[in-house]
């Protein structure tokens, strides 16, 4: 899934290639990516773009006073095209969601693998309306997002650390993968309630967030975006890489799985040696 980084670096190519130019036609491919109908994506058709945005993982794209936001999920992708073939794609079963092409001929595709549909595209009239940008929390990389907005926002919660990090409404754009790399370079464990945090490690895991963010951005920035999925994995210590060995200790990378995702970590970096739980491993060795 693109997160914060992957999702500012689309959103500066976008700008870069989208602002100034006329919309020729938005055309959905997929019945289920469209998640509005007033207005329709006719009302586009023609309007030029003025600006393109991010709000956490959503894009805003912003044209004829109206905001077309795009949400990629777990599957989704963006893919740029400087030009189309003049007949429209036809409507199927493949992973082709939802085309935007440009008077010039340019445009973007939005892409879903898998069978699980959960791309998701708005047209409204203010981003207020869609339901997902409307309860995000703040930017964890804005200027104003310092380490007492990072306490304020912990205050009071009563759950785990990595469910606080990915909650949107909470921080927006932190995901599954750089949870695991913030709690990784905090050296904290994922299962650590967020009430028994003292000052020092709210302190640690703010810095972690920062850097790790920070540090994913400039990777990101400037890579074409065909190129942005592997780009992410190549940067990334713990996510994805369970039974190799961690960068920092060397000790093999573990795995907690859940019934639609998984975490990974270092038990010597993070947990002081001892294994997690992981439940769906502890069933099938029964």
């Amino acid at each position: 899934m693109p997160e914060l980084p992957e999702v500012e670096s689309l959103r500066e190519f976008l700008d870069a290639h989208l602002t100034g130019q006329e919309i020729a036609r938005v055309l959905p491919l997929n019945i289920s990516v469209l998640k509005t109908y007033d207005p329709p994506l006719s009302a586009v058709e023609g309007a030029t773009v003025t600006a393109v945005q991010r709000h956490g993982k959503w894009l805003d794209v912003t044209a004829g006073g109206l905001h077309l936001a795009i949400h990629l999920a777990r599957a989704g992708w963006l893919r740029w095209s400087d030009e189309f073939p003049a007949a429209p794609p036809r409507p199927g079963k493949g992973p082709l969601a939802l085309r935007t092409v440009l008077v010039s001929g340019a445009g973007f595709d939005l892409t879903e693998a898998g069978t699980t549909k959960r791309l998701a595209v708005h047209l409204v009239r203010d981003v207020a309306q869609v339901p997902g940008i409307a309860r995000l929390g703040p930017d964890p990389l804005a200027e104003d997002f310092d380490r007492d907005a990072f306490a304020a926002l912990l205050a009071g919660e009563r759950r785990q650390i990595k469910g606080a990090l990915r909650d949107q409404g909470l921080i927006a754009g932190i995901g599954n993968a750089y949870s695991d790399e913030i709690l990784h370079a905090a050296k904290m464990s994922p299962f650590k309630p967020v009430q028994n945090l003292d000052e020092e490690e709210v302190t640690t895991l703010y810095e972690a967030l920062r850097s790790t963010l920070g540090e994913a951005l400039e990777r990101s920035r400037g890579v074409a975006a065909g190129r942005l999925k592997s780009e992410k994995k190549s940067g990334l210590r713990v996510h994805g890489r369970a039974g190799q060995p961690c960068p920092v200790c060397g000790d093999t990378i573990r795995e907690v799985s859940f019934s639609d995702s998984s975490l990974q970590y270092c038990a010597t970096c993070q947990t002081g040696g001892k294994p997690l739980a992981d439940r769906r491993m502890s069933r099938l060795l029964k």
